[in-house]
Formats: structure tokens, C-alpha cells, sequence
């Protein structure tokens, strides 16, 4: 056990935390799990995150098959859930490595054990290219890839390396890009790789190429498909020319996709990786572990409209195969007229980037009372949700809402604890979370 989980399984929660009853002792995160709480039973305090542990365990036993049956890796991108336990969980159900987004995510995962990263991210300049050394010298085991997109990241990189002789190697990555970082052209990949191949050295080379594709998003969905395509294309007919600068032997990675277009990536990809036997396709894809109610759901089903995924021979559905696991609980707290009712979460609880989170059962005296059918959250208030109702709806004051959300990545961020569910809705797990 790492240092970090050792601090982790042994930090007493108390109600400075979400969810935690007020007048209960303090708990580890262990015991937490084996009190038999519910989000609605009036013991926790409301709002509170929960991480539904079946659907989640079934999200992952998914990916997990897509990716292996499509000769493909995955590194699940840890600044989802930020949680070293979920991030253990992903690497022991077959997890190549793990991808996070800054040198601070890097920390809390090599501290907490992990020591196969994608930094999937350019860092900066001179300063942050010393700081990433700082990190890496108390990590000689670490096998760290970081994307660079620039010749003064290089350099900058370079120069952090070459002057102390106490770090791991580091893999540097060529990243194309469109909507975000990234080179945007072939012949700008030319210079930067011309740029790495002028200063490697046995812990400091070239170790792949790398994209995002997500960013190339548009509201159209065919232009959309064109500008990732275009993306792809870009990524994988570079890769045999970088080939052709370093021999046949050394080890390399493709990396892209996020989780509303890896089936895209893995179509596109899969040729020029096949065709490199020293090559390895590794997908980045976090979100999908958790799926939700709103951004995924509605990308999902646009994967389905493409054809589905392809899983050892057959076509599944990603719509039906993956499942909401994350959902915030709130009390109601006022009805001022009718068709309205307020409850206690807000802007500091869940996510409203890309769409508001969606009502979906009524609890009542700690039992379920009716699906919530037409309700719908059509304002929030930092830390109040608006929630239009059927004029004759009986939601009364003290009953507690089950609410799904859109997008994970901006809601598991406001929580510092995760409670995890069981069928029952049982607390049977707590996971803290590293955001900083």
C-alpha cells in the first residue's frame, strides 16, 4: 500500500464532509462503507454525491472489452474522478497505464503508486519543465510520456533533463491537434520531431504521436466527423514517417480519444498501428466509466448512430451497454407556488457546463416514492436547483430528489468524497478525491 492510501484508508471523515451525518462520530473511509446509509434515509447530510458501484463496475467490464478486442490499450484519463482508489480499480480490470492532465495530477498518482502515466498536455515552458523534473527525481521507477507541441517545450524540456543525471526517462510525444493544442500540420510534426531526434539521449527521446480529438467537435455532426477524420488521418499517416527517423525496434504509442469518439479513433488508427508491430494504439477515454444523463448520454447515442461498437464480431449498443453511475441527492426546501419546487444543490454541487442536471425519482420518510417523470431543473443558484413541476405534483418540503447528472468531469470536481452505492442504495464504499 502506498503512502497515500495508507493516509487515506486512515483519515477520519466528520460532517466537514458531504454527506457525512453531523452527529456521528468520526469515520475512516472503510467504515464509512459499513454503516448502512442511504442518501435518503434522513441520517446523511444532503447534497451529496454517490457513484452507482454495479453500473460503474459494468461500465468498466465494457470498455474494458472494446478496447481489448480492437487490439487497442487503454490509460483512463484520471482527471474525471481523481480518485487513486477508482484509478487502482481501472489499472486491475486491465488498464495499460493512466493519463492525467498537469504535473499536480501527476504527483497524487505516482504518489499514490501509480508509475505508468500518459501527461497527455503541454506543461509550459522552462519553469514547468523544472518542476516535472523535481517531481520525477523522487520516482526513478516512473515511466512518464508528456506531450509537446513546440520547440521551446523541447528545449525547455531538454534543458530540465540533460542537466541533472537523477530522473527517469522521460517519452516525449508529437501531438496534432484541431479546436485545442496540437500541431496543425505534418510539416510542423517534421520540425518538432527534427527538434527531439537533435537532443535525445537514453532518458530523454521520442516515444509516439498523439491527438485529441474531442475538441474537433462542432454542433454539426458531419462536420464534426470531417474535422476528426481529418485529425486521424493527420495523426496516423505521420506515424511511418517517424518510423522511418528512428529504425524498426523502438517501442511507440499512438494515443487519442476521449470518450464520445473512440470508436472513431480506433476505426481510424487501427490500420497504421497494425501495420507497425513495434506500435501500440492506447486510448485516454475517463468519462465513459460513468457515463451520465445528458452530454454522454446524447453522445452515445450519436456512437450508436455510427454503427455501435464492434466487440468480438458483434454490434453492441453503447446507449443500452453503459450506464449513468453518478447522481447527487438534495432535500426540498421550499414550494413557494405551484409548479415550482427549490432544493438544496446548486452551482457548488454539480455540473451546468453542458447541460442541467435531470430529476429522476421522488423519496419520501426513506423509501422510494415515484419516478419524476416531466420534472425538469431550469435554473440554479449556487446553492439552490429550480425544479419545474406539474401544477398538482405532491413534492412536498423535506422529501429528498434523486438527480442524474451531464458531464462528470465538472461535478465530481466540487466533491471531496464519493459515496459509493450498492443495488440497495446502500453507502457500501467512500471514495476521497485529489482536486486540490
Amino acid at each position: 500500500m502506498s503512502d497515500l492510501h495508507a493516509a487515506n484508508e486512515n483519515m477520519l471523515i466528520d460532517e466537514r464532509m458531504r454527506g457525512f451525518p453531523p452527529d456521528h462520530p468520526p469515520l475512516s473511509p472503510a467504515a464509512i462503507g459499513q454503516q448502512g446509509w442511504k442518501p435518503y434515509d434522513g441520517k446523511m447530510a444532503l447534497p451529496l454525491l454517490s457513484l452507482d458501484r454495479q453500473a460503474f463496475a459494468g461500465n468498466v467490464e465494457l470498455m474494458m472489452a472494446f478496447v481489448k478486442s480492437n487490439g487497442a490499450e487503454i490509460a483512463p484519463h484520471a482527471k474525471t474522478p481523481m480518485s487513486t482508489a477508482l484509478a487502482d480499480m481501472l489499472r486491475s480490470a486491465g488498464a495499460w497505464g493512466t493519463t492525467v492532465a498537469d504535473i499536480r495530477q501527476a504527483a497524487v498518482l505516482l504518489r499514490a503508486g501509480q508509475r505508468r502515466l500518459i501527461l497527455a498536455n503541454e506543461i509550459g515552458g522552462a519553469a514547468a519543465a523544472r518542476r516535472l523534473a523535481a517531481l520525477l527525481s523522487d520516482y526513478s521507477d516512473a515511466e512518464v510520456h508528456v506531450f509537446v507541441d513546440s520547440t521551446a517545450l523541447v528545449e525547455a524540456l531538454a534543458s530540465a533533463w540533460l542537466e541533472r543525471g537523477d530522473l527517469p526517462p522521460l517519452g516525449l510525444m508529437v501531438e496534432f491537434g484541431a479546436g485545442r493544442a496540437g500541431l496543425r500540420s505534418a510539416d510542423a510534426g517534421a520540425a518538432i520531431l527534427d527538434a527531439i531526434l537533435a537532443v535525445e539521449t537514453p532518458t530523454f527521446r521520442l516515444t509516439g504521436v498523439a491527438a485529441y480529438e474531442g475538441a474537433a467537435a462542432t454542433a454539426d455532426p458531419e462536420e464534426t466527423r470531417l474535422r476528426i477524420d481529418a485529425l486521424m488521418a493527420m495523426t496516423s499517416d505521420f506515424l511511418p514517417k517517424l518510423r522511418a527517423r528512428i529504425g524498426r525496434e523502438r517501442p511507440l504509442l499512438v494515443t487519442a480519444g476521449g470518450s464520445v469518439f473512440f470508436d472513431i479513433v480506433v476505426a481510424r488508427l487501427s490500420a497504421a498501428v497494425a501495420a507497425d508491430p513495434a506500435c501500440r494504439l492506447v486510448l485516454r477515454s475517463g468519462a465513459i466509466f460513468f457515463h451520465d444523463h445528458g452530454v454522454y448520454e446524447r453522445g452515445l447515442a450519436g456512437l450508436d448512430a455510427r454503427g455501435g461498437l464492434r466487440i468480438g464480431g458483434d454490434i453492441v449498443s453503447a446507449a443500452a451497454g453503459f450506464r449513468p453511475a453518478l447522481r447527487v441527492w438534495a432535500e426540498v426546501l421550499s414550494r413557494p407556488e405551484p409548479g415550482l419546487a427549490i432544493s438544496g444543490m446548486g452551482m457548488r454541487d454539480v455540473a451546468m457546463d453542458q447541460d442541467l442536471p435531470r430529476p429522476l425519482a421522488l423519496y419520501r420518510n426513506g423509501a422510494r416514492l415515484a419516478d419524476l417523470e416531466g420534472a425538469r431543473v431550469f435554473r440554479l443558484n449556487d446553492q439552490h436547483a429550480f425544479m419545474a413541476l406539474a401544477d398538482d405534483s405532491d413534492v412536498a418540503v423535506g422529501d429528498v430528489i434523486e438527480f442524474g447528472i451531464s458531464h462528470p468531469c465538472t461535478c465530481l470536481d466540487r466533491h471531496a468524497i464519493l459515496y459509493g452505492l450498492d443495488p440497495d442504495d446502500s453507502v457500501t464504499a467512500a471514495y476521497l478525491t485529489s482536486f486540490g
